[in-house]
């Protein structure tokens, strides 16, 4: 004889198998009086299942899909594929910005078995995420190692490595990773500068929690801070344009993450934009297919003119003679 508790877990399980179930079935796979089950049903329903019945000889069992989230009941290979799905999902971004995919990853790999979490350990070693080719290659523990330094809430040691290649170490309160879409970046207080910093979350080699907890007061929009970070980076050439559209509509057209943006009157924005060379940024401004007014530099103004002047005269040769 079975306990109730691991009785109950083997309806959920039954139940989570397919449509429906009548109660004499679930009595013969559970090896139990039609009446057991009954009591077994009422009480997953005191513990918040939806579990839904239809009277009658031909009338069964079926777990409907409740207001709140119940307990899962997953075998061993139906958890390795939910964590693979996780981790897919953190890794491509496909969630957006948020940390859910993250998050339920950390709670699941805290709970599972030591022969499943040596089998993801195992995958996690043999299988490669393939990203864009600008998109660097982050680990997957490491990933989960930051998004948990953000949940502890406890101040870290952080071992980065600059563009230039130099490796430091830091000590950071951890606040929030953020998906950009191309990468991961890690939001936290640099202790020692007493400011807001992000950190590219592939040049992370380790974070060590100090167990120390840290209240953190008045924290930033992590997305606002990382989009303003990326637009505020180094590069060779930068270009200022004059948009007739209002600064919503500025940004919606040009993300915070490509460009800086403040207003010109109600009905303007000015846009600082930087690039690799000139003709890069005539590339891209051209793309944008909306009236603009380059204000600097003029290599840029006479590129962008240059090349709407060669797009123009090939496409009057295209045209049937």
């Amino acid at each position: 004889m079975i306990s109730t508790s691991a009785r109950l877990l083997r309806l959920v399980s039954l139940l989570s198998a397919r449509p429906s179930w009548t109660c004499g079935e679930l009595a013969d796979r559970m090896e139990v009086t039609e009446r057991t089950v009954r009591r077994d049903v009422a009480r997953l329903r005191e513990l918040g299942y939806g579990v839904e019945s239809d009277p009658g000889p031909w009338g069964g069992y079926r777990l409907r899909a409740g207001a709140r989230v119940p307990p899962l009941i997953l075998d061993d290979e139906e958890a390795l594929a939910v964590a693979v799905g996780l981790r897919e999902a953190a890794l491509s971004g496909v969630l957006g910005g948020d940390q859910a995919a993250l998050s339920a990853l950390l709670k699941l790999r805290q709970v599972l078995p030591r022969r499943i979490a040596d089998r993801l350990g195992e995958m996690d070693a043999a299988l490669v995420h393939t990203a864009r080719p600008d998109a660097p290659q982050i680990a997957p523990g490491m990933l989960l190692e930051l998004a948990d330094a953000c949940r502890r809430g406890e101040r870290s040691g952080l071992s980065y490595r600059d563009r230039e290649g130099k490796t430091t170490v830091r000590d950071v309160d951890p606040f929030r990773l953020v998906h950009t879409g191309r990468r991961w970046y890690f939001v936290a207080r640099d202790v020692t500068r007493d400011q807001w910093r992000t950190f590219r979350a592939d040049r992370v080699s380790r974070i060590q929690p100090t167990g120390r907890p840290v209240e953190l007061t008045d924290p930033p929009d992590p997305a606002l801070l990382v989009s303003r970070s990326i637009a505020a980076g180094t590069y060779p050439l930068y270009v200022t344009i004059r948009l007739p559209l209002p600064v919503e509509q500025a940004m919606g057209l040009i993300p915070p993450t490509v460009g800086t943006h403040r207003p010109d009157g109600p009905h303007a924005t000015i846009v600082d934009i930087g690039g690799p060379d000139a003709e890069g940024l005539a590339r891209y401004l051209l793309g944008l297919a909306t009236p603009l007014r380059v204000l600097a530099p003029d290599n840029v103004r006479e590129a962008l003119v240059r090349r709407t002047r060669e797009l123009f005269e090939e496409n009057v040769n295209a045209q049937p003679r």
